[in-house]
């Protein structure tokens, strides 16, 4: 561990400034440029060929290290949020899957201690107001028409700590779950269904009176179809018009990487959030894990269902961190470094009204990744402390 005041070199990642200097004291940055701008240039620590990075931000992730924020007690969920802190994520959403209500209240209560404490950034609510037919790998059982009298419930009982939900636009009650949501500061976002474009556009166009994202665009929903278009149309439509941030799950396994280098060419790093939406196996291998209430496989990488016949289960979250999303979405989707920092950096930050993170200027808060060229980190600074 080091002290909140101290000094980084490197290639500025996104700011075009290929030997740049970040200081920061008292866990704010309190100088950024060129390192031959900065007024004691002759004690600056040596030039390196090493990338400085904001420190990412995932706001959909279920846990790793071997844990899952849907069903680990205090100790399991410090380290799965550990895990993707040695990644350089910085800033975490516990995200728990959709369950039985005293399953959701329990564990909303447990993560609010992390929140509360700095661990975690905030709470994710994946359900449970999802439709069935596109649950994916959420349990269809604990799936329940939209109830506002469960959500205050859990609200409650996660203290002001929820930070976002995912809802169908075609559950009960999306009006009233939607000014729910806008007076407990909960962030909507859109997924997990099986409705058409118009209802999406509908409800989309009902959330102008704040943020509002999709949830893992393309997946948990309808395939877009020239004659069908569903909600894949109306969500590109909306964040192509500024009205709406489309989380990715850039990791080579949810999308093929030209659909995330055409999102980013349509809409750009501005209107995209990429995410992990990891489970308990992320940072580990192969292996048998659970995703709340549902037994998952994983082989090869990929995390699926287990399932009795011997057949392919659904998708069950990713085996990711939001740093090998970052990777998988420079080197094999193509996309410039710059757009990809900043769809995993500066857009979650400010869709969650957070200015001072996310971005590498005075002010901000000294959350830093530094990586060598390959995107491989090197070390990393929470409030300007080294390896919190």
């Amino acid at each position: 561990m080091v002290s909140a005041d101290g000094v980084v070199r490197g290639r500025l990642a996104g700011a075009g400034i290929a030997d740049g200097v970040v200081e920061f004291v008292d866990g704010r940055i309190s100088w950024v440029g060129a390192a031959a701008e900065h007024p004691a240039a002759e004690r600056l620590p040596a030039a390196t060929d090493e990338l400085i990075l904001p420190g990412l931000i995932d706001v959909h992730c279920h846990g790793g290290g071997g844990f899952g924020f849907p069903n680990a007690d205090a100790a399991g969920a410090r380290v799965a949020a550990a895990e993707h802190r040695a990644q350089g994520t910085t800033g975490l959403f516990g995200s728990l899957v959709s369950a039985q209500p005293e399953v959701l209240v329990r564990q909303a209560g447990l993560l609010a201690d992390l929140v509360e404490d700095g661990t975690l950034l905030g709470i994710h609510l994946e359900g449970p107001f999802l439709n069935a037919t596109r649950c994916g790998a959420q349990d269809p059982a604990a799936i329940v028409p939209g109830d506002p009298a469960l959500f205050e419930r859990v609200c409650e009982a996660a203290r002001g700590t929820v930070r976002s939900m995912t809802l169908a636009p075609e559950t009960a009650h999306y009006a009233e779950l939607l000014a729910a949501m806008r007076r407990h500061g909960v962030l909507p976002s859109l997924g997990h269904t099986d409705t058409d474009a118009a209802t999406t556009s509908a409800r989309i166009a009902d959330a102008t009176g704040g943020p509002i994202t999709a949830t893992h665009l393309f997946n948990g929903m309808p395939e877009l179809h020239h004659r069908s278009p569903g909600p894949v149309a109306a969500c590109l439509a909306a964040a192509g018009r500024g009205d709406m941030v489309l989380e990715l799950i850039a990791d080579g396994v949810h999308l093929a990487p030209e659909t995330v280098a055409m999102v980013f060419d349509t809409v750009g790093p501005d209107q995209i959030a990429l995410v992990s939406d990891a489970m308990a196996a992320a940072g580990l291998g192969d292996g048998e894990y659970q995703l709340g209430a549902l037994d998952v496989r994983v082989r090869e990488g990929v995390a699926r269902l287990a399932t009795d016949d011997g057949r392919p289960g659904a998708i069950a979250g990713g085996t990711a961190r939001l740093l090998d999303v970052l990777r998988w979405t420079v080197f094999r989707a193509g996309v410039p470094l710059a757009d990809a920092v900043t769809a995993a950096t500066r857009t979650p930050a400010h869709v969650l009204g957070l200015r001072d993170r996310g971005t590498l200027t005075v002010g901000a808060r000294a959350d830093l990744l530094v990586t060598d060229q390959s995107l491989q980190p090197r070390r990393v600074f929470v409030a300007g402390t080294e390896g919190s």
